[in-house]
């Protein structure tokens, strides 16, 4: 290469180097300034802390108060020292409200107002009332908000009197309870402590279908309320996750995640049910379902003790034989006659009458080769 390229070269790399340092001695020598954000100076009003679904029952860790705007302020807003915050919990969410929201005083229905149960239902579900009295509802302890399942007592009847078959089955699962009477929110004392009261009805969360089941079931026998723990849902949604009911699909967010199996988790269930007999708690009692009355409306007749000989030539061929009990089949030649052994039958009277009869026919037959049995 030519010195003289070279020393042009070096010249230029020497010129861009000092050019960098400059420049960023330059930058770095004046502090910038810090950029602080805008902090409203309005008043506090109540948001929402989190996505609020239409139907959510309002909670103290779902709404907050933070600054806002003064400007933005609207008087349907719940403002902080205006607003009580105990009041609203219990309330339910009419319209879906967005994390960082500002809740308005008509998105939320408060226990009583009208709509408040419509709202409290979940999408695609329906609610149906059952009566109940004080042994049948969990003696009164069982509040808005918690989990039971239906079991039904009847007595399946049969032709006698002493072929009843009692029975009790969990026919549902897992049901939601809105209410209890026209009550949907707990009720305290003085020193805070919940009142337990006896009720004479009990509002369900149930799907369409089984609404339908419901209404037949109380027609049926009685309806029974069994109280379920708080620790059952998360067991069954195992169950439910490992035999396949609840499908998670492969690129769902975590959010999505939690969404479909809070929704899984909260499903009335109407499968898998279990039954007892009155044989599973006592041995004097039946296990099987007692007979029914043959077609036709006839009852199976008991044998007598000493039923009537059928007869060989009856005018229906086709009819099924009915048992009359105990008889001897005696066959002469081509004749056959069916003849009925009382309990009193002597066995001797019964060979006289077959060997009279073999001898019989022994003498009817014809004269060329005949044989006669003496």
């Amino acid at each position: 290469m030519d010195r003289k390229k070279l020393v042009l070269l070096l010249g230029a790399l020497i010129i861009a180097i000092g050019t960098a340092i400059a420049a960023r001695s330059m930058f770095t020598g004046g502090a910038a300034p810090n950029a602080e954000a805008a902090v409203p100076t309005g008043p506090r009003v109540l948001v929402a802390k989190r996505a609020l679904t239409a139907g959510t029952i309002i909670t103290a860790d779902a709404l907050g108060f933070q600054p806002w705007p003064k400007e933005l302020v609207q008087d349907a807003y719940f403002i902080d020292g205006e607003a009580d915050m105990n009041k609203l919990l219990g309330t339910v969410v009419r319209y879906p409200i967005t994390a960082g929201e500002p809740v308005t005083q008509g998105s939320l229905v408060a226990p009583g107002d009208r709509g408040f149960l419509a709202a409290a239902l979940g999408p695609g579900m329906r609610a149906v009332t059952v009566p109940v009295s004080a042994t049948t509802g969990v003696a009164g302890f069982v509040f808005a908000g918690d989990r039971v399942d239906l079991v039904l007592t009847q007595q399946v009847s049969g032709d006698c009197t002493e072929c009843t078959l009692n029975t009790a089955e969990t026919v549902l699962r897992n049901l939601r309870v809105l209410a209890t009477d026209q009550t949907v929110e707990k009720t305290t004392d003085e020193n805070g402590k919940t009142v337990v009261s006896e009720f004479r009805t009990v509002t369900l969360e149930v799907t369409p279908k089984i609404a339908e089941k419901v209404a037949v079931a109380q027609t049926i026998g009685t309806i029974s309320l069994v109280l379920r723990s708080l620790a059952d849902s998360p067991a069954e949604l195992e169950r439910a996750v490992a035999s396949g009911d609840v499908q998670l699909p492969a690129n769902a967010t975590p959010e999505q995640e939690e969404k479909m199996l809070k929704a899984a988790m909260g499903r009335p269930l109407d499968k898998g049910t279990t039954y007892v007999t009155g044989g599973d708690v006592s041995r004097f009692q039946r296990s099987t379902v007692p007979p029914k009355n043959q077609p036709g409306g006839q009852q199976q007749s008991a044998p007598s003790a000493a039923p009537a000989p059928a007869r060989s030539g009856g005018s229906d061929g086709n009819a099924a034989p009915v048992y009359r009990g105990p008889s001897v089949r005696v066959t002469r030649g081509k004749e056959t006659e069916e003849t009925a052994v009382s309990a009193k039958a002597n066995g001797t009277a019964i060979l006289s009458s077959q060997s009279s009869g073999v001898r019989r026919a022994g003498q009817r037959l014809p004269a060329a080769g005949a044989t006669v049995i003496n």
